[in-house]
């Protein structure tokens, strides 16, 4: 059913499919039919941060920035369903075309830009949310705010969204923010987490804790990952997303829309992604949890990854290209993967 399903969205542009799509999950949601026609799976229970996870397959952010389909998100499966990246301020992205398939290799290229319509919408819409679930809350800075200034844009948004997430990720790593990816690196890093720590540390004596975690790119070297892993112990980081999309070309050159600019997802990412995954595990210490996202294709793909060390996966493009039966596939897998850990 989904076959035919993605088969008719793919005969449209790729953002337009995306939003139709979106709409027609919370609109079987609020028919109340998308429960009947998502089976429930049964898989490998987690406790991460004093967090229970129903299961370790999660929704990578991105597919949801504004937190307008967390109901129907979280009904398909997931065991924690991850929304945003937002800022704070509502902003455009980037012009379009901005998203963009290449079918052949289950890869998609996005440079939206972070689109959203700010952090204080998004907060309102996870209030409203009827979904009971684990939910992780990915924040970033405005495209105009100056790299010096950007701890000031974290910042706001974690004080709003602190009190309604589970977790919250911070975003250094993103292609398609001027700058961005500065901001994993020295002293910039450095002063970044300092700031988050230390306002984490207030905000928990308010509301409880929550932990943070910070999103890295595929796109470093071992040198670099070393360097991040030494500033996430001294930091105390409560965890790491690993990674985001590259800007690497090499496993899909020669196609259509290769030299579009922006972060490459899918199936070319899984081999940069999950050997940042087992590099972090080799460097860091087993009580800083790891979440492996990136070319999540098949349920070979997550034990990759649960193998490298990751401790809960997040899916995206894979969910795009497979659609539900993928989250399936995952959560059942979870179950020999805790075996043979």
């Amino acid at each position: 059913m989904y076959n035919l399903i993605r088969r008719a969205l793919f005969t449209l542009s790729p953002e337009t499919s995306h939003d139709l799509s979106l709409d027609g999950l919370g609109a079987l949601q609020r028919l109340g039919v998308l429960g009947a026609l998502s089976k429930a799976q049964e898989g490998r229970r987690t406790s991460l941060w004093g967090i229970e996870f129903e299961n370790p397959v999660g929704l990578a952010a991105g597919l949801d920035k504004n937190a307008d389909y967390l109901d129907a998100l979280g009904t398909l499966g997931f065991g924690f369903v991850e929304v945003g990246t937002v800022t704070p301020l509502a902003q455009p992205g980037n012009p379009h075309p901005r998203l963009f398939r290449l079918p052949e290799h289950q890869a998609i290229i996005n440079r939206m830009g972070f689109n959203n319509k700010g952090v204080d919408y998004l907060v309102e819409r996870v209030k409203r949310s009827r979904y009971r679930g684990v939910i992780g809350i990915n924040i970033g800075k405005n495209k105009d705010t100056p790299e010096e200034n950007a701890l000031d844009d974290y910042l706001t948004c974690l004080d709003k969204v602190y009190p309604h997430a589970h977790y919250v990720v911070v975003n250094v790593s993103s292609p398609n923010t001027p700058g961005l990816r500065n901001l994993q690196f020295g002293e910039a890093l450095n002063r970044l987490l300092a700031g988050l720590k230390e306002r984490q540390r207030v905000l928990t004596a308010e509301h409880g804790f929550k932990p943070l975690l910070i999103k890295i790119a595929p796109d470093m070297t071992a040198e670099e990952v070393q360097k991040v892993a030494q500033a996430f112990i001294e930091f105390d980081v409560d965890g790491v997303v690993a990674t985001n999309t590259t800007l690497a070309r090499d496993a899909v050159a020669g196609h259509l829309h290769s030299e579009e600019s922006g972060g490459l997802s899918g199936a070319p990412l899984l081999d940069a992604s999950t050997r940042v995954v087992t590099q972090l595990r080799d460097l860091l210490p087993a009580t800083m949890p790891i979440i492996g996202v990136g070319g999540i294709c098949s349920a070979d793909d997550a034990l990759k990854k649960w193998s490298a060390g990751a401790d809960l996966v997040q899916l995206y493009s894979g969910f795009i290209y497979h659609g539900p039966s993928l989250i399936r596939e995952c959560v059942q897998a979870s179950l020999s993967a805790g075996q043979e850990r």
